[in-house]
């Protein structure tokens, strides 16, 4: 599937910003979709995990963002939110959207990740 990742921005420390992320592709594709979620890196820095989404809506949060970054999605619309509210220096990187897919079949299942264009966030002290 193809990701576009959108809502990025400069905005001061205490501040927030919503990024969206819509998924596209054939309709098998978009069916196979299970996890989406985010990630970001920051200079120097490994690519970290900083939320997830199952299609059922279990979530799963980086420590450092848990109280703070709230992860949504509309299984209809193929797209996944992050709020980020409160928003630290730190909090600084490229964020990445990512979309699991999984196809079962009888003779073989398949998974395998898709990453969308990083949307840069700057968050100024």
């Amino acid at each position: 599937v193809q990701l576009q990742a959108s809502g990025g921005g400069l905005v001061q420390a205490g501040g927030s910003l919503r990024l969206s992320c819509v998924a596209s592709g054939s309709i098998s594709s978009i069916n196979s979709i299970n996890t989406m979620g985010w990630y970001r890196q920051a200079p120097g820095k490994q690519r970290e995990l900083v939320a997830e989404i199952a299609r059922g809506g279990t979530t799963t949060y980086a420590t450092s963002v848990k109280g703070r970054f709230t992860i949504s999605r509309d299984n209809a619309r193929n797209t996944v939110y992050l709020q980020m509210n409160s928003l630290k220096p730190e909090d600084t990187a490229v964020y990445y959207c990512t979309a699991d897919l999984l196809v079962v079949s009888p003779e073989i299942t398949t998974a395998s990740r898709d990453w969308g264009k990083g949307t840069q966030v700057t968050v100024s002290s």
